[in-house]
């Protein structure tokens, strides 16, 4: 796993190239064929104190998984977002990622970290609940929930 740099969109138009339809949709909420620059560049320069992009690459290079964390101007709450090729899922390159970026919010001194999350999407629900996220519902949307970390509980 390493940080985003500023050269990597071709990367990360390569991961997202290998992402299914369906994923996508859980990763934007929306529905597209292909992640414009404009999406990547998001990636690519996050915006905020404290937020990051990272990649994860399998052992020939390859990469798997996409984390954005954004933190809040206050530093004290952030949201992070993964992506995993649809044809890595199932090794745990998630939960690593998860892990990873949990750790870089911790060490930027954010209190909690959020996830907004489909309904539809319970491999990632059941993964943030398992790693000690809360999940709720969304208010303001029936068909999103929220799952919250507070990681001054989180053991290091």
């Amino acid at each position: 796993m390493r940080p985003v740099g500023p050269a990597d969109e071709p990367v990360l138009q390569a991961l997202f190239d290998h992402v299914s339809q369906a994923d996508l949709r859980f990763r934007f909420f929306s529905t597209m064929r292909h992640v414009d620059h404009g999406r990547l560049g998001a990636l690519l320069a996050p915006e905020g104190p404290g937020s990051a992009s990272f990649l994860a690459f399998d052992e020939t290079g390859e990469p798997v998984a996409s984390a954005l964390f954004v933190g809040d101007a206050g530093g004290r709450e952030g949201e992070i977002a993964i992506t995993v090729r649809s044809d890595r899922k199932g090794h745990g390159i998630g939960w690593s990622l998860l892990q990873y970026g949990l750790a870089h919010a911790r060490r930027q001194g954010y209190r909690t970290v959020r996830s907004v999350e489909s309904r539809e999407n319970a491999v990632t629900l059941d993964l943030e609940h398992e790693a000690g996220f809360e999940i709720h519902s969304c208010p303001d949307d029936p068909t999103l929930t929220i799952a919250t970390i507070d990681l001054a509980t989180m053991t290091a």
